[in-house]
């Protein structure tokens, strides 16, 4: 029996529909369905929350499902994945607008000599908002890159 029908028979022995499933686990309606039509599965933490609501422990519950256990553990692994290419797109990104902000700030500022006759210029902003943009897009490259080299594995 897959994880799907064994959580939806479960559910039904103790006469709870999905929505009061759902309630108790602090989760949608939609999550119960999709685990029960096993379009994916629960991390660890809702496991322990569904064995608790059923009363039955952890063993009972995914046990005789090596294929389940494996797929949990590569559920949270891709999820790891996808929020550290998250983080490094948004970093890549910021990057990128603050270069940008960096050259404009210096194409309208204005540069003048006192009357002690030093120059005033902001000159640094003009190779910061260059550094800011080649990084930026360095580390849309390694994303991009990690990114392909996965995709290559997994073929």
């Amino acid at each position: 029996m897959d994880f799907g029908t064994r959580i939806k028979t479960i559910r039904k022995e103790q006469k709870l529909t999905q929505e009061q499933l759902a309630e108790q686990l602090d989760v949608t309606r939609q999550a119960v369905s999709n685990w029960e039509n096993n379009r994916n599965l629960p991390d660890i933490e809702i496991l322990i929350r569904i064995s608790d609501v059923f009363h039955i422990s952890l063993d009972e519950l995914i046990k005789g499902e090596q294929d389940m256990t494996e797929k949990i553990i590569k559920d949270g692994s891709e999820t790891r994945k996808a929020r550290f290419n998250m983080i490094i797109l948004g970093i890549g990104a910021g990057l990128i607008l603050l270069g940008i902000l960096l050259i404009l700030i210096k194409g309208a500022s204005v540069e003048y000599i006192d009357a002690d006759g030093f120059l005033h210029e902001n000159f640094f902003l003009l190779p910061m908002g260059f550094l800011s943009m080649f990084c930026g897009l360095l580390a849309f490259l390694i994303a991009g890159v990690k990114n392909l080299i996965e995709r290559l594995k997994n073929k």
